[in-house]
């Protein structure tokens, strides 16, 4: 941990918070989650924030008629809760009328691993991609969450952000352009690694220290899931010979398969590996870095994993 890192969900909400303070159409609706900035948000603006309790479904219903009377809705659960749990809800009550509703999972892949199979965040990410009117961001940076809240107000069609817990590094040397969807933090190579979320940490270790042992890789932060950026292709998928995604989701309609669907659809020759969490339920309880051990998703089991296949 670098202590000059803070909280990726205090980047979140305190901007959340600044944008509150002065656009009073700002709703945040809570199924009983905590977040240190959030307090002082629902503190300070009790017009602006309802606790709708342990009710994801119901949360997502209050979200809908809020929207149709003109407020900018964040809906605010544990990702796989606040996807799943009220998969029918956001169908139907958000996307079918496409409002402008922001559904903010937290704790992506295993980053509640000690709460275990019910918390673990695999699907959350394949679910939202079903919905053709839901546009996805998973976040990779402090300085990612903090530009995230005035594109999410600008939108004004559904969306759910990828919203993780503890320490997060600042990125603000690399331009966030949600027009483009993705930024380039280590240069193209003939290899080139994509990730997002709390495994863009991990994917620059793993270049620093492949380039270290002779391989050269670039790295990219494709933080805009759905829908697809335009010029990936152009500029990332055509210059490479090869691509490697590394995620914490499931293989099964994750990022990975974005990828794949790309290269498949536009008869790219470009050579595809997927790392990710394998395709199965995880009734283990634990370490976020016990799994990531466990499963290969560790620094050095990604390394090994890109070694078998180069």
């Amino acid at each position: 941990m670098n202590l000059n890192e803070i909280d990726i969900r205090d980047s979140f909400f305190d901007q959340l918070y600044l944008n509150g303070s002065t656009n009073k159409n700002i709703i945040i609706l809570s199924a009983d989650m905590d977040a240190f900035s959030l307090r002082k948000f629902s503190k300070d603006f009790p017009d602006q924030y309802i606790n709708v309790g342990v009710s994801e479904q119901n949360m997502i219903n209050v979200a809908s008629g809020l929207a149709m009377s003109g407020k900018i809705v964040y809906c605010y659960s544990i990702a796989s809760f606040a996807t799943l749990r009220c998969f029918e809800q956001i169908k139907v009550n958000i996307c079918s009328m496409n409002l402008p509703v922001t559904i903010v999972g937290a704790g992506a892949g295993f980053s509640f691993g000690y709460d275990g199979p019910t918390h673990h965040g695999h699907q959350d990410l394949s679910s939202m991609k079903l919905l053709p009117e839901m546009s996805i961001i998973e976040l990779s940076s402090t300085d990612l969450a903090k530009k995230s809240i005035n594109f999410s107000i600008e939108n004004k069609a559904p969306l759910y952000i990828r919203l993780d817990k503890g320490p997060f590094p600042d990125l603000s040397s690399f331009k966030v352009d949600f027009s483009k969807g993705y930024r380039i933090l280590k240069p193209l190579e003939n290899i080139n690694l994509i990730s997002n979320g709390f495994m863009i940490r991990k994917a620059i270790n793993v270049v620093n220290t492949l380039k270290s042992e002779g391989v050269n890789c670039g790295l990219i932060d494709l933080f805009y899931v759905k829908p697809f950026p335009k010029n990936f292709h152009k500029e990332i998928i055509l210059n490479s010979k090869k691509i490697i995604t590394i995620e914490e989701s499931s293989i099964s309609g994750g990022l990975g398969s974005s990828v794949s669907d790309i290269i498949s659809t536009n008869s790219s020759e470009c050579q595809l590996q997927i790392i990710g969490a394998p395709n199965k339920q995880f009734i283990e309880y634990g370490d976020r870095h016990w799994f990531l051990d466990k499963y290969n998703l560790s620094e050095k089991g990604i390394i090994k994993s890109i070694y078998e296949n180069i």
